[in-house]
């Protein structure tokens, strides 16, 4: 036996310890009263905070508190699984059955003949074109599987419930799918200025919803300027709100060691004590 085959046993023996434990608490008799009544739109919450404490962890940089995390993200996974089997919809396997025959589908260049078997062959392809490639699989898939006759739109089942910047990200990636994209940085800049510009002159007739308008244009411009820089957003928004928070905790120490408070200090100490804090991070 291979050390891999090895530990897919292990990997499978734990999970199917999870799926027992998980059975035992939706049990009716004997179950967590909790966890049996929990339904599929009730655990959606639940899901979201703990993919926000992945997130944490990660950044944080823990392994320990990474692994328990993903723990509490698997226990999602397999909670609806239940669920969903308990009224005859679909399984854990079938939830697994089906990513990795999409996978396979989606990594011809790992996987030439679409099974596990054919793995093994050298792939020439930089991370840039396997993107590239898993977009156009991605939208033959979406053709594929509409009624005949019926629009396909490359925009189909982005999530409406996404947070607005992952969103927009995602629904900007679709369409560069396509083409439909500035070639050039220098392009998306010269946009955003012109945004910024339009956003000027709603604020000067002060009409709220154009400003909401023309705000949300800018923001929508900033996500595609992320895009075209490879980075992030959300990620960038997170450290930008972390840079924030722990220069106004120093402006409150420095207000505390005055005597006074942020509230009681005027606007030019307090400008005065957020250079320190900036300066203080060089």
């Amino acid at each position: 036996m291979t050390d891999h085959d090895s530990n897919s046993g292990k990997h499978a023996d734990s999970v199917t310890q999870l799926v027992k434990l998980m059975a035992c608490l939706r049990d009716p008799v004997h179950g967590c009263a909790w966890d049996r009544k929990q339904t599929l739109p009730s655990l959606t919450r639940h899901t979201l905070e703990e993919v926000y404490e992945v997130i944490d962890a990660v950044e944080q940089g823990s392994p320990d508190k990474i692994c328990d995390e993903l723990g509490d993200l698997l226990f999602q996974v397999v909670f609806y699984a239940r669920i969903a089997e308990e009224s005859g919809q679909f399984d854990l396997s079938a939830v697994a059955d089906a990513i990795v025959k999409k996978l396979l589908h989606r990594h011809p260049h790992i996987f030439p003949d679409g099974n596990l078997a054919s793995f093994g062959q050298p792939s020439l392809l930089s991370p840039e074109e396997v993107e590239r490639n898993w977009e156009k699989i991605k939208n033959a898939e979406r053709e594929a599987a509409a009624p005949s006759g019926e629009s396909v739109s490359v925009l189909d089942d982005v999530a409406s419930a996404m947070p607005a910047i992952e969103r927009a990200g995602k629904l900007q990636k679709r369409a560069a799918s396509v083409g439909f994209d500035w070639p050039q940085i220098s392009q998306v800049l010269v946009c955003l200025q012109d945004e910024i510009a339009e956003l000027q002159e709603a604020i000067a007739t002060a009409d709220t919803q154009e400003q909401i308008h023309e705000l949300g244009d800018v923001l929508f411009t900033c996500v595609n300027l992320a895009r075209h820089l490879k980075t992030d957003p959300e990620s960038a928004l997170r450290q930008a709100n972390q840079r924030f928070e722990n220069r106004f905790r120093k402006i409150e120490e420095n207000a505390r060691q005055a005597g006074s408070s942020v509230a009681d200090s005027d606007a030019a100490t307090l400008e005065q004590y957020w250079r320190a804090a900036k300066e203080s991070e060089n």
